[in-house]
């Protein structure tokens, strides 16, 4: 399999990913065996509610330090400090400090660090990881109402990794409704997964959450399960004002995405993201980058 790279924003440069777990997807995902396993119980919920509880174990407090060495991470960043975590989820689900992601005064911003991909029209999008596969907006979406106010507008992929910040935010301000939830299996959503099925993203347990901005429209926002997410959790109260940028909940173990729809006519997203976006090469930014303005601007 090819390896997976990216263009950092931040560096300027395509840079490879340093996959976690990678051995065990490509044997899951590549080879007939792996396959047999991955559709007989690794898909399951079970599979992943029992490797989040593992993570949730003491023990894995030793995992800590080496995970933060292998992978360069920040720790300056962190709110608490590496010792403090008292086991691998809770470090998995860390909060950082406000300024170590500062939010841009775009009109909308990344809600998640991650490698990002976005289309002007969100049923326009085909060949994203495997050539020949077409994104399936209304069974992702999974409610006619809302597939026909979304449909033709634009759309932003965040795949978070497992060495990323997963804590998810608001991408503009406005009035946040409730949480859905759409159940589904967990597959994987790394490109070495999503390359021999792309469904996988709207097979996948996800959830579904309404924002009423007074300048963007209604923004749909949603986040995708996948296999070892021990759970999504929403932080945020429905109902009320958000700011842009505020948390609105996080992902326990394992690498998810989310992914963030406008109405048509609404935003435009930004230059660089949709010049790799057109070249099938996901963009690396950081939560409360710029991701976008109000159309016309």
């Amino acid at each position: 399999m090819e390896p997976i790279t990216y263009y950092n924003r931040n560096t300027g440069k395509i840079e490879t990913e340093q996959v976690y777990g990678e051995g065990f997807l490509k044997w899951a995902y590549g080879n007939p065996l792996g396959k047999l396993a991955l559709f007989s119980f690794v898909k399951r919920p079970f599979f992943s509610k029992w490797y989040g509880r593992r993570m949730d174990n003491p023990d894995t407090k030793k995992k800590v330090g080496p995970f933060i060495d292998d992978y360069g991470m920040k720790e300056s960043d962190f709110i608490d400090s590496a010792d403090s975590y008292k086991t691998f989820n809770e470090f998995f689900y860390r909060k950082l400090k406000p300024e170590a992601r500062p939010i841009h005064d775009a009109a909308i911003v990344f809600p998640a660090d991650g490698r990002h991909l976005g289309f002007e029209n969100a049923e326009d999008v085909e060949g994203v990881f495997i050539k020949g596969q077409k994104w399936d907006l209304k069974k992702l979406i999974a409610n006619n109402e809302l597939y026909e106010k979304f449909k033709g507008g634009s759309l932003v992929l965040s795949r978070l990794c497992p060495v990323d910040y997963h804590r998810y935010h608001f991408p503009a301000a406005g009035k946040a409704g409730d949480t859905k939830m759409i159940n589904g299996p967990l597959f994987s959503v790394s490109p070495i997964a999503l390359r021999q099925n792309l469904s996988y993203m709207w097979q996948n347990k996800r959830t579904r959450t309404v924002l009423e901005t007074s300048d963007h429209g209604d923004v749909l926002i949603m986040e995708i399960g996948a296999t070892c997410v021990g759970s999504i959790h929403q932080t945020y109260k429905a109902g009320e004002q958000v700011e842009k940028g505020a948390e609105k909940g996080y992902f326990a173990f394992g690498g998810s995405s989310t992914i963030t729809i406008f109405q048509p006519g609404k935003v435009k997203l930004a230059e660089d993201l949709l010049e790799h976006s057109s070249q099938q090469q996901e963009l690396y930014a950081l939560m409360g980058d710029r991701m976008g303005d109000r159309m016309g601007e």
